[in-house]
């Protein structure tokens, strides 16, 4: 049994130390980087959003202006990508995203077959996002409004989802 607990620590000082080697190497890109390279495109924004798609399996989504690279911190990038929720309910996908110092003249939407397109761009503020869909959607039916902010967009569905799950039953 102690044994088994002494693997515990081993497995977590391997975990801090990857992590610190990690942090290491986006301190040295930091300071290679030039001020003006590093003032073009603060603030940094880069997260995962973990959701659950229709089908109930978990869906991991990448957002902000930056990304990992094999060097260490960041490959920049003038787009930010904004950080975006989708729910489906009975009959309607609703896609919600966070989009700043834009107005709804700026933002340009579109449904496609498997995917669904936003991009606004204003001044220092450019958003994109492609957000795939494994449903069928009644494109003529989508209705978009934006207020403080933030995009909602509500898609009818073609057909409604499929269920999470199927009973068994046990003999």
């Amino acid at each position: 049994m102690w044994r088994d607990f002494g693997k515990v620590f081993e497995d977590m000082d391997r975990e801090f130390a990857e992590a610190e080697e990690m942090l290491n190497r986006m301190f040295r890109t930091v300071r290679q980087m030039n001020a003006s390279e590093l003032a073009d495109t603060f603030p940094y924004y880069y997260g995962y959003q973990i959701t659950v798609g229709p089908d109930g399996r978990p869906r991991v989504r990448e957002f902000g202006n930056v990304r990992p690279s094999a060097r260490g911190l960041v490959e920049k990038s003038g787009t930010r990508e904004p950080l975006v929720d989708t729910a489906v309910n009975e009959d309607t996908l609703t896609i919600t995203a966070e989009m700043p110092g834009v107005t709804k003249q700026d933002i340009k939407v579109s449904v496609a077959e498997d995917y669904v397109t936003i991009h606004a761009e204003k001044g220092e503020k450019k958003y994109h996002t492609e957000i795939p869909v494994d449903l069928a959607l009644d494109d003529r039916s989508a209705k978009a409004t934006y207020s403080n902010g933030i995009l909602e967009l509500k898609i009818k569905l073609k057909e409604p989802p499929k269920p999470k799950a199927t009973e068994v039953k046990v003999e």
